[in-house]
């Protein structure tokens, strides 16, 4: 691809990193709750659900898989209820910064949640199989372009995790106490709450 385009990638990317979701606020409400690198580490769940969809947007099979009512509606069923899932153990939560438990093991769990509410979520797949296109030249060796593009993605996804990590750690100091972290908690709750219910009205187009 000519550099102009991929200039223009980036910051359209980085605005499509940024935008509020349910694993963005996942990552800000686990550095607030578990620390700064906990949360970050666990985000790479979420990397690695995201890689996949980007290899199977570059091979076409994402094409495929979606163009399947079947498999999008089973997708979509089973995003729904696992943002549901967390939706409810977050509005149930008590937890204030931070918890005195074994990290390695809660770093596995928050790590695993990370991955399965990436994959859950049939709208990231789509996002990917309708905006990277838009950047590849198909005159040019096409899996060479996805290749530097879905890495791009993915390390400016690092960067806004790494953002909203960041200002979970600053929100701390705000929710701190059980009371203020409860309420904190079963708001994050509402808005995941919202976004399965988003997510079970949505289709493919």
């Amino acid at each position: 691809m000519e550099l102009i385009t991929f200039l223009l990638f980036i910051p359209a990317c980085f605005a499509l990193n940024m935008t509020p979701g349910p694993n963005n606020l996942l990552a800000m409400n686990n550095a607030r709750c578990y620390g700064f690198q906990p949360a970050l580490v666990a985000s790479f769940g979420r990397i690695a659900a995201f890689a996949v969809m980007i290899a199977l947007t570059a091979s076409g099979l994402a094409v495929i898989l979606y163009a399947s009512e079947k498999v999008f509606l089973a997708i979509k069923l089973v995003g729904a209820m696992y943002l549901f899932w967390i939706a409810f153990q977050l509005w149930r939560s008590t937890s204030s910064p931070v918890n005195d438990i074994e990290t390695d093991k809660k770093v596995k769990a928050l790590l695993q949640q990370e991955f399965a509410l990436a994959a859950g979520n049939p709208k990231a797949i789509l996002i990917f199989t309708a905006f990277l296109p838009q950047f590849v030249d198909p005159s040019a060796p096409i899996n060479q372009q996805f290749f530097i593009l879905g890495l791009t993605f993915l390390v400016l996804e690092v960067v806004a995790i790494s953002m909203y990590a960041l200002f979970g750690i600053y929100l701390r100091q705000w929710f701190s106490k059980p009371k203020m972290a409860r309420w904190f908690n079963r708001g994050c709750a509402v808005v995941l709450g919202v976004s399965g219910g988003n997510l079970l009205t949505m289709d493919r187009r």
